[in-house]
C-alpha cells in the first residue's frame, strides 16, 4: 500500500534563523495589510495546504484557473487565490519589487515578490468560477463590493504563521497531521468537511463513510470565513467537542481548518479534496449540495444537489483523494434509524422525518423542542446558549429614507416604546448624532457615506451581539452598503430594514432646515434625491408610508412587525 499521503510536503516557510533575519529586512519594505480572507489564504499557502501553489496566482495562472481550472503548467486547481488590493495601494508597487504581507495587527507574516499586477474581469470570474454573476452569491457579492480592483501575483516567502489564540490544540498544519497519522499507523483516512454543528444525521453519514472506505475518520471543520449568517466557529467547535465521545477514540480525530470558504459548489468540492489530500487524507466525503450558497436572485438553487459529486468524480484521479459520496440522510420513524433518501424503497409505507437548517433555526428562535432523533442534547444545549429564543436576542432596526422623511422622529418614538417595555437595553444611532460623534471628519462623497454607514453598522452589530436593541436612522442611500451592514449584523441577531417611503415632494414640504432649497440652488452638493441617487430598498421587512399617518401610528407598525417576527413578546 502506498504511503505517499504520509510523506512530508513542501512548505513556503524559511528556517527560524532566516525568518528572524528576514523579519528585520521586511520591516523596511512597503507592505500590504491583509484582510481576514487573505490571511486565511496566506496561512494555507505557507503551510502547504494549497500545494502546489507557491504564492498568490500570477495573471497566467489566474486566467487558466478561471477558464478551465488549470494552472499555467496544467496542474488541476479550481479556485483563484488572489491578492486583491485597491488601485491606490497597487500604484505604490513596481513589478519585481518585494513587499511585506502583514496581519491586521501589523505583524509581518511573509514577503512576496510582485511579478504581476492586473485589473481582472470580475464578471467573467463570477460566471466561470461561481456559475453566475449574481450578487445573491456571497462570494460574487464579495468580489464586486469588497475585493480590491487590482490583483497582485507572485511567489511568497513565509516568515511566521498567523497566531490563533483559540482551540490551539486542535490546529495542525498538513505536515503535523501527516506526522500524527504516521505515528498512529493510520494509512487510510476519510475527511469530513463541515461548517455546521454536528447532528445525528452527520454522525450516521460519517460512520457509514468510514465503514465504506474502511478508513479512520478525520472530522475537519472549517473555522475560517464561511457563509454570512452561519453559526460562529466558537459555538460550532464547542458542539463538535461535546459529541466527540460519540465516536470511537481509537479511530477518530478532529482538527480545525482555517479556510476561507467561497461556497462555490462543484469547484469548491474539488478544492476541498485537494486541500484534504495535502493534509494526508486518502478519502473525502462529498454530500448533497456540497458548499452550496443557497438560492440565487430568482429564488432557485445556484447548483444542483449532486453537481459537486459529478465534478469531483470527473477529476478524482488528479485530486489524489478518493470521494465517498453520500445522499441526503433522513430519519425513518418506523425503523428508528437514519437512511439515505434515495435508497428507501418503501417510501409510501413509512414515515420519513427531517429537519432542515431553516426549520432548526426557527425552532431555536422560538424556543421549540428539537427532537433527540435529530440532534444530540449536548449540541442543542450549546446552540441554545448562543442562540436564545428570538424574544431574548439582540436585534437591529435600520430605518432608511430621504432627508426629512421622518426616520429620526419615528426612531425616537420607537426607542421610547421599547424602553417602556423593558427587558433589553435600547440604543438610538441617529444619522445626525452619529455624524457629530463618530463621523465628524467625513464629507458626503460616496466613499464617505459608505464609511459612515459601515461605522453605524459596526456599532449596531456590537449592540446586537451583546443582546441589546440598536435603532439606526441614517439616510443610507446605497443598496450594497445596506446589504453589507445586514450581513455584519445577521451573524449576531435579526436585522429589520424599515423603508420610510416618504416622497421627495413631501420631504421638501417638511424641510424645516431649508436643505432641499439649498440643494436645488446648487449650494449643497451631493444631496440625496436631488444630485445624488437613492437605491430604493427592494426587500425591506417593512415599508412605512408616512403621509397621512402620525408618528405614533408609524412606530406602532414597527412594533407589530417586531412582534410578528418573535423579537418582542406580545403585549
Amino acid at each position: 500500500m502506498s504511503t505517499q499521503n504520509l510523506a512530508p510536503i513542501s512548505e513556503l516557510y524559511v528556517s527560524y534563523d532566516s525568518a528572524q533575519k528576514l523579519k528585520l529586512e521586511a520591516a523596511e519594505l512597503p507592505s500590504v495589510d491583509l484582510t481576514p480572507r487573505q490571511i486565511c489564504d496566506l496561512e494555507l499557502l505557507m503551510n502547504g495546504g494549497f500545494n502546489p501553489l507557491k504564492g498568490f496566482l500570477t495573471e497566467a495562472d489566474y486566467d487558466g484557473v478561471v477558464e478551465n481550472m488549470r494552472l499555467a503548467d496544467g496542474s488541476l486547481w479550481p479556485m483563484p487565490i488572489t491578492l486583491d488590493v485597491s488601485k491606490q495601494v497597487a500604484e505604490n508597487f513596481e513589478i519585481g519589487q518585494d513587499i511585506a504581507l502583514r496581519d491586521q495587527e501589523g505583524v509581518i507574516l511573509a514577503t512576496m515578490t510582485v511579478t504581476d499586477s492586473w485589473a481582472p474581469n470580475k464578471s467573467r470570474e463570477a460566471e466561470k468560477v461561481f456559475g453566475a454573476d449574481d450578487v445573491a452569491h456571497p462570494a460574487v457579492n464579495y468580489l464586486h463590493n469588497t475585493a480590491g480592483e487590482i490583483y497582485l501575483g507572485g511567489p511568497v516567502v513565509g516568515i511566521q504563521q498567523p497566531v490563533h489564540y483559540d482551540f490551539r490544540g486542535s490546529r495542525d498544519t498538513p505536515n503535523e497531521l501527516r506526522a500524527y497519522f504516521r505515528k498512529l499507523g493510520w494509512r487510510k483516512i476519510v475527511a469530513f468537511q463541515t461548517r455546521n454543528p454536528l447532528h445525528r444525521a452527520h454522525q450516521e453519514l460519517t460512520f457509514r463513510a468510514a465503514k465504506e472506505a474502511q478508513a479512520n475518520l478525520l472530522i475537519h471543520p472549517v473555522v475560517g470565513m464561511t457563509k454570512p449568517g452561519d453559526v460562529d466557529h466558537f459555538t460550532r467547535v464547542r458542539c463538535y467537542e461535546a459529541v466527540l465521545d460519540k465516536y470511537p477514540a481509537s479511530t477518530t480525530t478532529m482538527r480545525l481548518l482555517n479556510l476561507a470558504m467561497r461556497m462555490a459548489g462543484p469547484r469548491e468540492a474539488v478544492w476541498h479534496g485537494l486541500i484534504r489530500a495535502n493534509h494526508g487524507c486518502t478519502h473525502f466525503i462529498v454530500g448533497r449540495d456540497h458548499a452550496g450558497p443557497g438560492s440565487n436572485s430568482a429564488g432557485e438553487d445556484f447548483y444542483g444537489p449532486y453537481d459537486a459529486q459529478d465534478m469531483y468524480r470527473a477529476h478524482q484521479s488528479e485530486i489524489g483523494c478518493e470521494m465517498v459520496d453520500f445522499k441526503h440522510m433522513v430519519w425513518v420513524q418506523e425503523r428508528a434509524q437514519y437512511e439515505a433518501i434515495d435508497e428507501i424503497e418503501d417510501k409510501d409505507d413509512i414515515t420519513v422525518l427531517n429537519i432542515s437548517g431553516t426549520e432548526l433555526r426557527r425552532r431555536l428562535a422560538e424556543g421549540l423542542e428539537i427532537p433527540e432523533w435529530f440532534s444530540f442534547p449536548e449540541v442543542v444545549k450549546e446552540l441554545r446558549r448562543t442562540k436564545p429564543p428570538r424574544a431574548k436576542q439582540g436585534f437591529t432596526v435600520f430605518f432608511t429614507g430621504f432627508s426629512g422623511s421622518g426616520k429620526s422622529t419615528i426612531a425616537n418614538a420607537l426607542m421610547v416604546k421599547l424602553m417602556e417595555m423593558g427587558g433589553r437595553p435600547v440604543t438610538l444611532l441617529d444619522g445626525d448624532i452619529v455624524r457629530k460623534n463618530l463621523s465628524s471628519e467625513l464629507g458626503f462623497s460616496k466613499e464617505h457615506r459608505d464609511l459612515n454607514i459601515r461605522r453605524i453598522g459596526y456599532v449596531a452589530s456590537e449592540i446586537t451581539k451583546n443582546g441589546g436593541i440598536a435603532i439606526c436612522a441614517p439616510i443610507a442611500p446605497y443598496a450594497t452598503t445596506r446589504r453589507a451592514v445586514r450581513e455584519d449584523i445577521e451573524s449576531y441577531g435579526a436585522f429589520i430594514e424599515v423603508h420610510v417611503a416618504t416622497s421627495i415632494e413631501e420631504c421638501e414640504k417638511r424641510d424645516r432646515k431649508g436643505l432641499y432649497k439649498l440643494a436645488r440652488a446648487g449650494k449643497i452638493k451631493e444631496f440625496t434625491g436631488i444630485s445624488n441617487p437613492y437605491d430604493v430598498p427592494e426587500n425591506a421587512e417593512l415599508v412605512l408610508e408616512t403621509e397621512g399617518l402620525d408618528v405614533d401610528n408609524c412606530a406602532h407598525q414597527v412594533l407589530l412587525k417586531l412582534e410578528s417576527l418573535g423579537l418582542i413578546a406580545a403585549q
